[in-house]
């Protein structure tokens, strides 16, 4: 399991992440909302040890984070950062096949595995494009599958981390992505995602972690954190939060 304990980081002399305790659980999608300055990108890349913690440390299963090297983490540990880009025209296939370096499974599985990537992010009709000609849409799919391949096909082990993975996609693809996350979970792995929309987090996530100011708001079941008062109190925004007519889960409408 990946966990931070009293997690907090500096960005120069200002604190952006204060005593965040967090810990995520196999089979389970944990969802981060905030504002934007929250700190949410920022939980992230301590998460995945692109930044030092000030205080506080992360683990994964009981290690601290950088004992944990090389191809070892990577089988376990697997990240989807708000942007990536490429800026040769590679396959759509060959950057797929990226995910699979950490692996030492052969030609043949791991050709099975990005066409399973690629089918699972909606994008197998891609592979043999090239990835400079995609739309930020597509390229943001194939990034997906590429980080799903890396960890292919999920387990109770591996950990996902995704920032934003619907943030350029139409509305279908949306739902495809987050769909395909929630599917990953269900093989048992713990994935954490960074959404902004709150309708869709209460659709797709177990639990959710509310960010303010670099600090714990709330963290529960949607129905717990998606209220009027937290949201009003976090985004300055008054909403009516209504139940699902089919799913049951809470449903946010802006005043």
């Amino acid at each position: 399991m990946l966990a931070a304990r009293k997690l907090s980081i500096l960005r120069g002399d200002k604190q952006v992440l204060i005593d965040i305790d967090l810990g995520l659980q196999p089979g389970q999608v944990l969802g981060v909302l905030g504002p934007n300055g929250a700190g949410k990108s920022t939980l992230l890349g301590a998460l995945c040890g692109e930044l030092s913690p000030a205080a506080g440390e992360v683990t994964l299963d009981g290690r601290p984070l950088p004992d944990w090297r090389g191809k070892e983490r990577a089988r376990r540990l697997a990240v989807l950062p708000q942007s990536s880009s490429l800026s040769f025209g590679f396959a759509v296939g060959d950057v797929v096949m990226m995910g699979r370096m950490p692996h030492d499974t052969g030609r043949e599985r791991d050709a099975q595995i990005v066409r399973e990537a690629l089918q699972a992010a909606d994008a197998e009709h891609l592979a043999e494009r090239s990835y400079l000609e995609l739309s930020g849409g597509e390229r943001q799919r194939v990034h997906l599958a590429r980080v799903l391949a890396q960890l292919w096909p999920g387990g109770a082990e591996q950990t996902l981390l995704l920032d934003e993975p619907t943030s350029m996609l139409d509305p279908l693809h949306q739902h495809t992505t987050l769909q395909a996350v929630r599917r990953f979970a269900e093989q048992g792995a713990a994935v954490m995602v960074i959404l902004h929309d709150l309708n869709l987090a209460a659709r797709y996530c177990d639990r959710l972690l509310l960010l303010d100011e670099g600090r714990t708001h709330a963290v529960g079941l949607p129905a717990e954190v998606l209220r009027a008062e937290p949201l009003q109190a976090v985004f300055g925004l008054e909403v009516l939060v209504q139940q699902h007519p089919e799913r049951g889960h809470p449903l946010i409408v802006a005043r």
